[in-house]
């Protein structure tokens, strides 16, 4: 029994963990389009990048040590893509489009992630059916959700930045899986 409780309390902490995620994550698109007002497209990714960086600094305070070069350059490539180039790309666009097509067009992420999973790793998972149809289905409601009582414009160098954006996020959720399989320690919990 209490083996059973601690499973649904670790299922309904990364429920709640997505939730929270989903929450901070969907801000940053009308947060960065108002910051644009005021700073640089670069500045805005300085100044998230020193925010993300304190914060790991406050959960993992203990000196972190240097991994064998292999998998150094996986976390050099991951953070370039999904940190540096990402974000760059997307306060990029926000710039000149607006927050809600940025919205709809990063929501292809999965797919495009499961196309290129698809391309460049050796599993070669498949895109069931069912996956498209949730896919169709996820796209059709944010669309809606994104587009209710907005005027929908195309902002065509805003709307191609953010989708080489979701492309970007795409290989680095590749190359950040690519880490995991590399089993590497965490310092900090040691």
């Amino acid at each position: 029994m209490k083996y059973t409780l601690q499973i649904n309390n670790n299922i309904l902490g990364g429920h709640i963990a997505a939730l929270v995620t989903i929450l901070i994550w969907g801000l940053t698109f009308v947060s960065t389009k108002i910051l644009l007002q005021y700073f640089m497209p670069v500045e805005i990714l300085f100044i998230r990048f020193i925010i993300g960086y304190l914060a790991l600094c406050a959960i993992c305070p203990k000196y972190f040590k240097f991994f064998p070069p292999k998998r150094e350059k996986f976390f050099a490539l991951a953070g370039f893509l999904g940190i540096c180039l990402y974000y760059l790309l997307e306060n990029i666009a926000l710039k000149y489009t607006l927050a809600s097509n940025c919205g709809v067009i990063m929501s292809v992420t999965p797919f495009v992630t499961a196309i290129l999973s698809r391309l460049f790793t050796k599993t070669k998972e498949k895109l069931t059916k069912y996956f498209i149809i949730g896919f169709i289905i996820a796209m059709i409601g944010i669309s809606l959700i994104c587009l209710n009582g907005a005027k929908f414009e195309l902002n065509p160098l805003g709307d191609i930045l953010a989708l080489c954006a979701t492309v970007v996020w795409g290989l680095y959720s590749i190359v950040s899986k690519k880490n995991c399989k590399l089993s590497l320690p965490l310092n900090c919990l040691h």
